[in-house]
């Protein structure tokens, strides 16, 4: 960015913190007043609308970020409505030169920053755009023939043979607004926390949203479980993985400061290529995304248009999202995503699994509840990883591929640890007795004294008719 004459908006979206912020540190360098703007726009017209737990973490990581500007001399600009309209306002309000802001990927998102680019320009102003969420720009990665990858690990090579990302930027230690701050809004005035009741208390008890939380996640992993990652990261009772997650989400920590921490780390190289290889399926999966509008609702192999789904049962859905199928892994994932908004990866797997193959429910419906509950419900990785299970997606596991509940207990939680920290009814079981109660004579009963429930669905007969479906579709 040339020096301004006059001020810089700088936009924030998925890029909320000032460490590592490409837009913030090159309109930094170059001079000039500062105007630090974010644009709450929920009409879901370019972008999906939040899901509820997301809203969540918006509102704290938004509180989060205006503290951190505030220490350092600025003051964060709240706006709502469309960006399109609303951005060049506060251009002409701050009589500001220059808009810049860091690249988002999704196609109405790219559509958008288009349409305010093009806006702005008309009004006389620059803008610069960065690249701040990605290492890569999709569609830079390609085949020796020039097309996308569709499959990760020839994508995940050759997006490393670029060479190492570059260096985080540092974080400014001072920060230069206008002198007279244009019209803002507060954060409590955009809704983000729920009205009705306050169901988010388990949320509360288990994250701490915004960059400082965020890098003293980082700052945990790297010291206390990144050595066990690549042996523990599987079992859900170990806690060996990151849960950085949301944070990459809400851009509260960057990739470039993930990748370069862990080459940093002391730890063994295999156990950081396989954190990194974790971080490039994030990558793929926004190479993805970028290619596609509708990843969240159409199949990337659209042989899965004809498979015929079960009509979707509400009794059937509903025994899944809160966690009373019956089956005790499946159930304690739903109840540590309806708890805390996350879920432990291998089981997101089994439980996704579980309602698309065993209950034959549209992989969209669950796609949904994910995006409604989860903290770290990213528009690029819930829609792949559902497809990943489904079959229908890129690089994704075959259809026939069913992931037994009970078998991946045996393995994943042997001594059920992870089970009884969610289901209390089970937690004076050992072996069969945990992870087949149905096979006990004993009622089970949860802290409010309902009985624990008889499996939903029988898992070889519901696995056999799934597999009778996809043969459908195949022939």
């Amino acid at each position: 960015m040339a020096s301004p004459a006059d001020a810089t908006v700088v936009w924030f979206r998925d890029d909320l913190r000032v460490s590592d912020h490409p837009a913030l540190h090159a309109a930094r360098a170059a001079g000039g007043p500062l105007v630090l703007l974010y644009v709450f726009d929920d009409s879901g017209r370019a972008a999906r609308r939040l899901g509820a737990a997301s809203r969540w973490w918006l509102h704290h990581s938004l509180t989060a970020l205006a503290a951190s500007l505030e220490k350092r001399g600025a003051v964060l600009t709240i706006r709502r409505g469309d960006p399109v309209e609303v951005v060049p306002a506060v251009l002409r309000d701050a009589k500001a030169g220059h808009l810049a802001f860091n690249r988002r990927y999704a196609v109405g998102e790219r559509a958008q920053d288009e349409a305010v680019a093009a806006a702005v320009r008309q009004q006389g102003a620059e803008v610069h755009d960065y690249t701040g969420s990605l290492l890569h720009e999709p569609g830079d990665v390609l085949t020796g023939e020039g097309e996308r990858f569709g499959v990760f690990t020839p994508f995940f090579r050759a997006l490393t043979r670029q060479g190492e990302p570059r260096s985080p930027y540092p974080a400014p230690a001072e920060l230069s607004g206008l002198s007279h701050p244009v019209a803002t809004q507060t954060i409590e005035s955009l809704g983000l926390l729920p009205t009705d009741f306050d169901w988010t208390a388990g949320l509360a008890e288990t994250w701490v949203p915004g960059e400082k939380g965020a890098h003293q996640r980082l700052d945990d992993f790297l010291h206390h479980r990144l050595e066990r990652y690549a042996d523990e990261r599987d079992l859900p009772a170990a806690e060996a993985s990151s849960r950085l997650s949301p944070s990459l989400k809400f851009g509260e920590v960057s990739p470039y400061q993930l990748w370069h921490r862990v080459r940093e780390a002391d730890a063994s190289p295999a156990v950081k290529e396989k954190f990194l290889t974790e971080l490039g399926w994030r990558e793929f999966d926004y190479d993805l995304l970028a290619g596609r509008e509708h990843l969240d609702t159409e199949n990337v192999h659209r042989t899965f248009d004809r498979f015929p789904w079960a009509d979707p049962d509400p009794r059937l859905i509903r025994a899944w999202q809160r966690g009373r199928t019956g089956y005790p892994l499946v159930d304690a994932g739903m109840r540590q995503l309806w708890h805390t908004g996350w879920m432990h990866n291998r089981v997101r797997m089994v439980t996704a699994s579980f309602l698309i193959k065993n209950l034959r429910i549209d992989w969209r419906i669950g796609e949904r509840w994910f995006w409604d509950t989860l903290v770290d419900a990213d528009p690029a990785n819930n829609a792949a990883q559902w497809q990943w299970v489904a079959g229908s997606g890129a690089d994704a596991a075959p259809f026939f591929r069913v992931f037994n509940p009970v078998t991946q207990a045996t393995k994943f939680d042997p001594d059920g640890e992870y089970i009884r920290r969610w289901v209390p009814e089970l937690r004076g079981r050992q072996g069969k007795a945990l992870h087949e109660p149905w096979t006990s004579d004993h009622t089970l009963l949860d802290e409010g004294g309902r009985a624990y429930p008889s499996p939903i669905v029988d898992l070889k007969a519901s696995r056999q008719a799934a597999l009778d479906a996809f043969d459908r579709m195949r022939h």
